[in-house]
């Protein structure tokens, strides 16, 4: 199913789908659609994800994506519901706890390999894989009762999976802090160490992020795509390479039409039209 498609079927509040999704103007919203799991990653919405970053790598109508949960939490990280029923099977569920952690993992790779910003407006928890989605994507916006956590240490169970989300977006020393305490880091906290960008009334995070967004999508989106691009490639590099590597995108980019058109506009003090080429 398209994208297009999916936001075709009025994907509302009373839809039952595990994930919701809509477009607004050049903004695609997805609602992560399990509040009676607190939005848990089932095997469903896990899917329902993939699905959703598949089409979306493609559909050139969404400048930007907007990650949020329906009330009253953002995600709880994986369904341990659904994942305890696994351990009925002849391998306890060796297969199947494979099979999700694979998934979730290829959801989080396509959220960075998606051309398009990818924003998390988070209200309410978003512990475990829950927190590594906020992590993964490129930027997030907290409401001010949002609260953080990768506790999978107090059940026995360490967040090394979110670990690696985590790890590249705040410190060593604030995500070890994190992972072997398993406590709540509340949205002034998350902050502060560099898990969201910033944090507004609570309630307010999903209307923040919107205008996060719509800003960005009145960038050229070949630019937009080119930096997020090099952005992610460029962290892996040693500097040398990653300035080498930089130099050339630049080069390429500056060939690009909406570059002669931006400098264009900018010198000639008028609003640029972007081609997108």
């Amino acid at each position: 199913m398209s994208t297009a498609e999916t936001i075709d079927k009025a994907t509302d509040g009373s839809s039952d789908a595990p994930l919701l999704i809509r477009r607004e103007d050049a903004v695609t919203v997805l609602t992560l659609n399990r509040p009676a799991a607190r939005n848990a990653l089932a095997e469903c919405l896990l899917d329902a994800l993939a699905a959703a970053f598949a089409d979306l790598h493609d559909d050139a109508e969404t400048k930007t994506v907007v990650l949020t949960g329906a009330p009253p939490a953002f995600c709880a990280g994986h369904d341990l519901r659904e994942m305890t029923e696994a351990r009925a099977q002849a391998d306890r569920g060796r297969a199947y706890f494979a099979t999700i952690f694979a998934k979730c993992s290829a959801v989080m790779q396509a959220i960075v390999a998606c051309p398009k910003p990818v924003i998390a407006a988070v209200d309410g928890i978003a512990t475990a894989a829950g927190c590594q989605l906020v992590a993964t994507c490129d930027l997030a916006v907290a409401g001010a009762g949002a609260r953080f956590a990768t506790p999978g240490v107090n059940i026995g169970l360490f967040c090394s999976t979110p670990m690696v989300a985590l790890t590249r977006n705040v410190s060593p020393k604030h995500a070890m802090e994190m992972l072997l305490t398993g406590e709540m880091a509340d949205a002034g906290r998350a902050e502060a160490i560099g898990l969201v960008n910033r944090v507004v009334p609570e309630g307010q995070a999903l209307e923040a992020a919107m205008a996060l967004a719509r800003l960005i999508a009145d960038k050229s989106p070949l630019t937009v795509k080119t930096g997020k691009e090099a952005f992610y490639r460029q962290r892996e590099m040693p500097l040398a390479d990653a300035y080498a590597y930089t130099a050339r995108v630049m080069t390429e980019n500056m060939l690009a039409r909406d570059a002669e058109e931006g400098i264009g506009a900018f010198l000639e003090k008028r609003k640029p039209v972007w081609t997108g080429s």
